[in-house]
């Protein structure tokens, strides 16, 4: 993980922009449904947004929201995934229910986001509850010919981190045939929960995978459980690079200008310059899950690149500052 502070952040934003070079920005469509999602005895109709980009989609990824928030909170980041050509799930799931259908373990959630692995797992079946809800969506929108794509990223921010982190881990517990489809995990300044063990269980089992893991986060705070979420990471995960913290960051990054006025009073208002890094990052690594490449810009100089030049492109690129600190998972 790097530590970047003051004067770094700005620079990580401005070389990962630059690297990138000029993009041409296409507008996206959002579309609301629900989702029915089997939960105690009874299924559970699931409001969510579908971000439909303008062209076939590159990938699927299924962006979730942290504790006490919903859809609209990550909505600028859907669309910005949207924009670059993925097409976006982000499903407002409860956080207060003593059925245990909740994203975060609270009362024990774990056969309900078992149920989420199953969608995913199942999207060719017929009937597949989330096929239906993207088909509807893409009626609606005038765009019948959207399909599931067969590949796909996990990105949750704070509790939501938790829980892709546990459905990965039930996908590749339950569903090993379906596994291939999942390309990695992006999580924004993830929390763990103080109930139960759901990411120690899904980690421990994630660590004996090849399957990318990256994180941005923030400042241990209040808002992320003074960083237990990444701290997890970093005890578990046996990985050279695991991402970067932004020491001018806060919880809210992730929301950018989704974030409403209960989030910035509690967590903080995120800076321009700290959005940028964090989606420049996500969509960076994200690009390289489902290309299966390793854009050197995107990695410091200890993680695995071609060689030793590509390696000191990268540092100057991506942390150019002198304080900037890399660390590194479990040894």
């Amino acid at each position: 993980m790097l530590n970047l502070r003051g004067p770094a952040t700005a620079a990580i934003a401005l070389c990962l922009v630059l690297a990138a070079g000029p993009t041409a920005r296409a507008e996206s469509t959002t579309m609301h449904e629900t989702i029915p999602i089997p939960c105690a005895g009874t299924t559970l109709p699931v409001p969510v947004d579908w971000h439909l980009p303008t062209g076939a989609p590159k990938g699927l990824i299924w962006l979730q929201h942290g504790f006490a928030r919903s859809n609209i909170n990550i909505a600028g980041l859907g669309t910005a995934f949207a924009d670059a050509g993925y097409l976006v799930f982000t499903p407002s799931l409860p956080f207060l229910d003593f059925a245990g259908c909740t994203l975060q373990n609270l009362t024990g959630n774990t056969e309900f986001l078992g149920a989420l692995a199953t969608l995913f797992a199942t999207t060719h079946d017929p009937g597949n509850a989330l096929a239906q809800s993207l088909s509807a969506a893409a009626a609606h929108a005038g765009r019948p010919e959207l399909r599931l794509p067969g590949q796909y990223t996990f990105v949750g921010h704070s509790a939501g981190g938790e829980a892709v982190e546990y459905v990965a881990h039930r996908l590749h517990r339950d569903h090993p045939g379906n596994w291939t489809g999942l390309r990695g995990l992006v999580l924004l300044d993830p929390v763990k929960s103080f109930v139960g063990d759901n990411t120690d269980r899904a980690l421990a089992d994630l660590d004996d995978t090849s399957l990318p893991i990256l994180t941005v986060s923030g400042p241990p705070s209040l808002c992320n459980a003074f960083g237990s979420g990444t701290s997890a990471l970093q005890s578990t995960l046996h990985r050279s690079y695991l991402g970067i913290r932004i020491s001018t960051g806060v919880h809210t990054d992730a929301e950018g200008t989704s974030v409403d006025t209960l989030g910035s009073m509690l967590c903080g208002t995120p800076e321009s310059v700290n959005i940028t890094t964090l989606r420049t990052l996500a969509l960076g690594w994200i690009g390289d899950y489902f290309t299966g490449s390793r854009s050197a810009d995107y990695y410091p100089p200890d993680a695995p690149l071609a060689d030793a030049q590509a390696a000191r492109a990268a540092v100057a690129r991506v942390a150019a500052a002198p304080d900037a600190q890399i660390l590194s998972g479990a040894s």
